[in-house]
């Protein structure tokens, strides 16, 4: 017998990673609960059968609109109900945003994405965010919107205007959902996605951690993203930044290896799916970045900010990368 055949444990082996969507809560709880080491080998395994190890999607996010949202998202600083200090901002010049999608671009990213601080845009709004779609994707990147929820008119509009991606976040599992927001349904959320889907679009759909959830939450949010009728070619995992004066502030703080068990289970539950650090990157240490690429991250956004929180900046990502041997992706997911 190899003597790498003598270690080898029954949580090392790694089923075939079909796309699967039927998990059940069962299934990823006992995922989340391997031993560490043995779930980032799942993981690492996987993530090899789909995708190069030492390559990294990179995108920018560029707050559009901001603040003054309906919405009553416990995490948001942006929303109407909290008191942040926020200041209101109505929805940026196109050339504005193209200037910032021309940055983007000259420091290596592929996917621009605009988020708009709205429950649901107006019809109105549609025309200048087409123009901005059209203006981006003119300078030969990907598109990417997040404006709240979707028509079918609006979206057979935004798919027109030659959007590629929507941005529309489960943010964390149905049982847990009504504790963080009660402006709008779980199912009103899916209804979108599915708006999404009908209309030819690519979905970026993820979550946050850290909220106070409970490890059955987590596993119930990857649940709800893997067990869509398609998996989402995004899966954005953000830490939950503290914002004061929004009901999360003083939420404790969650073990940063409970993250990357998450990044981990997302890309075995999601093998096919780019799975992206989103929000909470500047809480993480460069070694527990490095675990999350192990783990089978394979996208990020970087940028001084994301929407109106911090974010590492672009040096410093290509540092980090520099350090690991990790490059960036071409264009052309």
């Amino acid at each position: 017998m190899h003597a790498e055949a003598a270690v080898t444990t029954k949580e090392d082996r790694v089923s075939d990673p079909v796309l699967r969507h039927d998990w059940t809560q069962g299934e990823v709880d006992a995922l989340f609960a391997l031993p560490f080491n043995a779930l980032l080998y799942q993981a690492q395994t996987v993530h090899r059968r789909h995708f190069d190890p030492n390559e990294v999607q990179v995108s920018s996010l560029l707050s559009i609109k901001t603040g003054a949202c309906s919405e009553d998202c416990a995490y948001c600083p942006q929303s109407a109900h909290h008191d942040t200090g926020l200041k209101r901002e109505s929805l940026m010049p196109l050339e504005e945003v193209l200037d910032a999608a021309r940055q983007a671009k000259s420091e290596g990213a592929t996917r621009f994405c605009m988020g708009a601080a709205w429950r649901n845009p107006r019809d109105a709004d549609l025309e200048p965010i087409a123009a901005m779609i059209g203006g981006v994707k003119a300078l030969g990147l990907e598109t990417c919107v997040t404006l709240g929820m979707l028509s079918d008119e609006q979206t057979r509009r935004l798919k027109e205007a030659g959007l590629d991606y929507y941005n529309h976040n489960l943010d964390t599992s149905e049982e847990f959902y009504g504790e963080i927001i009660t402006t709008r349904t779980y199912q009103d959320r899916l209804d979108t996605l599915q708006r999404v889907r009908d209309a030819g679009m690519h979905v970026c759909c993820g979550g946050i951690v850290g909220m106070g959830e409970s490890a059955a939450d987590r596993a119930g949010l990857l649940i709800g993203l893997a067990n869509l009728p398609r998996h989402p070619e995004s899966v954005p995992i953000n830490m939950l930044v503290k914002v004061e004066g929004t009901p999360l502030a003083d939420a404790a703080a969650l073990d940063p290896l409970d993250f990357v068990r998450t990044v981990a289970v997302a890309r075995i539950m999601m093998p096919a799916s780019r799975v992206r650090l989103s929000a909470g990157r500047s809480d993480l240490s460069d070694e527990m970045q490095a675990l999350c690429f192990l783990a089978g991250a394979n996208s990020i956004f970087y940028g001084e900010k994301l929407l109106t929180t911090g974010n590492p900046e672009a040096q410093r990502d290509k540092q980090l990368f520099a350090r690991l041997g990790l490059r960036m992706a071409g264009l052309g997911y």
